[in-house]
């Protein structure tokens, strides 16, 4: 009997994943796949075409090995950018998938704003990649919030897609709503840099509910872009203060500007 109920089970699960095979193949029919940046044919969902990944300028070693900001030399290992040299971040650790430029700019934009986020999964194997010396000593994966009016607006908040979406391929817990946004803080996509840090003080805070996701656990935070990552060192120090053990970040894209 229990040899007949498992090979029953199994010819269940095959027929389960032969099923959904025809699904995406039925689908794939109707909907083509499409290149998330230019709608260009692909052979798959969630990619990029050939011509659009050469124009992508992904962010690879060597590195700061604090901010993750591009060297084009090699230095010694564990080496710090001036910048984190002369004022050390909140986190201790950052990194990122692409350059925020012309060519990636389309591509964060449409999955922020246009509702584009059928990439999320594709973008977060990349964020799987860029942080693969950060997530093995993460404890919980923590998005960047949207204050409560913004994501009524929106309808999603991006950071916690590709915070689920890396939790589930990294096996790590995700808290989507550890952090929240205590006043709805103006937009700083025109700010200067001064005027980032000064929007973002005193904006986050603990969830009252959720502080023992955090506390004793080493964080990462989780964000769409990294401009001069005031906002991140902002939700570090309140994660810092909840009893992380320390705080690290993966953003899916960071603007490069000469140092």
């Amino acid at each position: 009997m229990r040899t007949t109920a498992m090979g029953a089970g199994m010819a269940f699960r095959d027929a389960a994943v032969a099923g959904r095979a025809l699904g995406r193949l039925a689908v794939n029919a109707l909907l083509p796949p499409a290149c998330l940046r230019c709608g260009a044919a692909v052979s798959a969902p969630g990619t990029l075409c050939g011509a659009c990944w050469e124009q992508v300028d992904f962010i690879a070693p060597p590195m700061c090995a604090c901010c993750g900001y591009p060297f084009e030399l090699a230095p010694a290992e564990g080496q710090l950018c001036a910048a984190c040299q002369a004022r050390p971040p909140a986190f201790d650790r950052a990194r990122a998938v692409m350059a925020y430029d012309d060519a990636s700019r389309d591509l964060v934009l449409g999955f922020k704003h246009a509702d584009r986020t059928e990439g999320a999964p594709a973008y977060a194997m990349w964020m799987l990649r860029a942080a693969a010396d950060v997530l093995p000593d993460a404890g919980v994966l923590v998005p960047v919030p949207l204050h409560r009016w913004r994501l009524l607006r929106r309808r999603y908040n991006q950071a916690a897609l590709l915070a689920n979406a890396l939790g589930r391929r990294a096996g790590v817990p995700v808290c989507p709503d550890a952090l929240v946004r205590t006043r709805n803080n103006a937009s700083q996509g025109a700010m200067t840099t001064r005027g980032r840090w000064r929007n973002v003080q005193g904006v986050f805070a603990i969830h009252p509910r959720r502080g023992r996701a955090v506390a004793g656990r080493r964080a990462l935070l989780v964000d769409d872009v990294m401009t001069t990552g005031a906002t991140l060192e902002a939700c570090a120090r309140v994660l810092r203060r909840a009893g992380a053990t320390g705080v690290d970040a993966v953003t899916l894209a960071r603007v490069v500007r000469p140092r």
